[in-house]
């Protein structure tokens, strides 16, 4: 998985001022977790773009100003309601022996033949969270569509790997093809036009013996 470079430094103290210290000189307060104890630091917003505003998931290497540097990836944000910017971050410490839970984002290849056929592709699942050492994270999970006929649905297990292991229940549906609203609707509307044309015979027909009966009963002779 490809990694992202954070170069900050220790927090000498913490606390709500000091945080809001920190923001207000364009740093953001975090935490590293996992290792003998929490690590606080701080970093300048900029360098986090890349890593919380984005799709892609990512490995971090938190550089520290005293040469000390962690392999993680970041386990929790805090936005601001209003304006949406970040306040705090939480990172959890990577360990080769030790797995990790994380989301992965997916990744669709080919043109599905229920598309070409009028469907419509669902996406249910745009991450996936899986648990794997650090060195067997992959960048993306991929899932090729191009057989996906109308109705199809892909379960999460037919992505199955030696790699990493879903945390997911057995019957999630990653992605399917439906079939079209509109063709949902315009079959509807046929439907409903066949009946409609046979009740109109049906009691076309019945006028007709009526009118058979009444002239029937006027044409019979009078008993003398």
């Amino acid at each position: 998985m490809k990694s992202i470079t954070i170069n900050g430094s220790k927090r000498e103290s913490v606390g709500k001022s000091s945080s809001k210290a920190l923001r207000n000189a364009g740093q953001i307060p975090c935490v590293l977790y996992g290792g003998d104890g929490p690590i606080h630091f701080s970093a300048p917003e900029l360098a986090f773009s890349k890593l919380v505003y984005t799709a892609n998931a990512y490995t971090v290497v938190v550089a520290l100003s005293d040469n000390e540097s962690y392999s993680a990836v970041l386990q929790d944000i805090q936005f601001h309601p209003v304006s949406d910017k970040i306040l705090h971050i939480d990172f959890y410490q990577l360990f080769d022996d030790k797995k990790i839970a994380m989301d992965i984002p997916v990744r669709v290849v080919g043109n599905a033949i229920g598309v070409k056929l009028g469907g419509n592709l669902q996406r249910n699942k745009r991450k996936l969270r899986i648990k794997a050492l650090p060195t067997n994270l992959p960048d993306y999970i991929e899932i090729d569509i191009s057989k996906l006929d109308i109705g199809d649905r892909v379960y999460i297990t037919e992505l199955e790997s030696e790699n990493y292991e879903f945390l997911h229940p057995d019957n999630t549906v990653v992605c399917q093809v439906r079939r079209a609203r509109a063709a949902l609707v315009v079959e509807t509307e046929d439907e409903e036009g066949e009946e409609g044309e046979e009740g109109e015979e049906t009691s076309e027909k019945a006028e007709s013996s009526e009118k058979k009966e009444e002239s029937s009963d006027g044409d019979a002779p009078a008993e003398s």
